[in-house]
């Protein structure tokens, strides 16, 4: 199933499909995305000329929410259009930037001047905004943006100028009240994860064979990491 356009009212994916991102697919606001344990999402190949509007990836803005819970048994996998995920040893460590990534925004605070900022890695607009001026957005440290257990990012990872890249997983202004537990992100070329300001508390996050960090915190992140 090819996905296109942005999510725009409740959707579940289910387990008994393949999607593939085509562009960056935003869930918009007062929106639900659910995905059932089991799904594989994949990610459109990047061409080499691509500028950061047509990397694929998939972002959760301000007031959407995510309910990716997988199970142990049953991840939920987020890869490149070319991974063959039934052969371990068809993409490796150094399979990286094949296309973008998880990307969630919220409106937990941050110690930015302006409150509100653009997150990194795709162009800005007003779809990419996270934080909280009480204004724009109202702050809250206890937002929630859904939950998100048992997921892998593998491949993924995209610039579209320097020094503002795509992570594996991206979270902006997150809340505490967000789920985020045993996740992993491989072969990505930028962060495993990245958290820019906001006060996540998630546990049990694996990173490997980044291109850069595995974990990375900016604009003063006052969550918790357990068991990283």
């Amino acid at each position: 199933v090819t996905v296109s356009d942005d999510i725009s009212v409740n959707t579940t994916w289910s387990s008994s499909e393949v999607y593939l991102l085509d562009g960056l697919v935003f869930v918009r606001p007062g929106v639900t995305l659910t995905i059932e344990a089991g799904t594989i999402i994949k990610g459109a190949a990047v061409p080499s000329s691509a500028t950061g509007d047509l990397a694929s990836g998939l972002v959760v803005m301000v007031d959407a929410d995510i309910l990716a819970n997988g199970t142990s048994q049953l991840p939920i996998i987020m890869t490149a259009e070319a991974d063959n995920v039934d052969d371990p040893t068809d993409l490796g460590p150094d399979d990286r930037s094949e296309w973008g990534g998880l990307i969630v925004l919220g409106r937990a605070t941050t110690n930015s001047t302006p409150a509100i900022n653009n997150v990194e890695g795709v162009p800005a607009s007003d779809d990419t905004r996270f934080g909280c001026d009480d204004s724009t957005f109202a702050c809250d440290d206890g937002d929630s943006s859904g939950s998100i257990r048992y997921v892998s990012v593998r491949h993924g990872g995209f610039g579209f100028e320097p020094d503002s890249e795509i992570n594996g997983m991206t979270f902006g202004a997150v809340g505490s009240g967000t789920v985020i537990e045993f996740v992993e992100v491989y072969a990505n070329s930028d962060d495993a994860f990245e958290f820019f300001g906001g006060t996540a508390q998630v546990k049990w996050l694996v990173g490997a064979f980044s291109g850069d960090d595995t974990f990375d915190t900016d604009r003063g992140f006052r969550g918790k990491v357990q068991f990283g």
